[in-house]
């Protein structure tokens, strides 16, 4: 049903879950190529560019994660839940280490991609789950 908080959250886990794949197996890739020479602007590039990005995703996520607490199922609580492990994710690791990723540091990077990958994979068990929300 269009419009419903199950909908809301469904297309918002899914917009962060395409955004999060997107990120892992595209954008990280490449940026953790990135030669040490090079670093400083290719990370200042990519965090100027992304971060417009995230914040429209992530108040989507935010959105659609409290209208579905409203009146949640169990199917709700578990998108929720899920995607506040990706969002965490990024608030607690993610954010801190692109801070200080000033230069490069291999042992950063790796924390990082690991970091990401966590976010990846609770981003599409969150879409998962939104997708039972609406099936229930």
């Amino acid at each position: 049903m269009p419009g419903t908080p199950e909908t809301l959250l469904l297309g918002a886990t899914a917009l962060h879950a395409g955004f999060q794949v997107t990120v892992t197996v595209l954008v990280y890739p490449r940026l953790a190529e990135t030669s040490a020479p090079d670093w400083r602007r290719v990370h200042g590039r990519h965090s100027r560019r992304i971060t417009p990005l995230v914040a429209v995703v992530y108040v989507a996520v935010l959105a659609a994660c409290a209208a579905a607490l409203a009146d949640p199922g169990p199917a709700d609580v578990a998108a929720v839940a899920a995607s506040a492990v990706a969002l965490g994710t990024t608030a607690t690791l993610a954010a801190p280490l692109h801070g200080r990723l000033t230069e490069r540091d291999d042992r950063l990077v790796a924390r990082l991609l690991r970091a990401d990958r966590v976010r990846a994979v609770a981003s599409v068990l969150a879409l998962a789950a939104a997708v039972a929300a609406v099936l229930a």
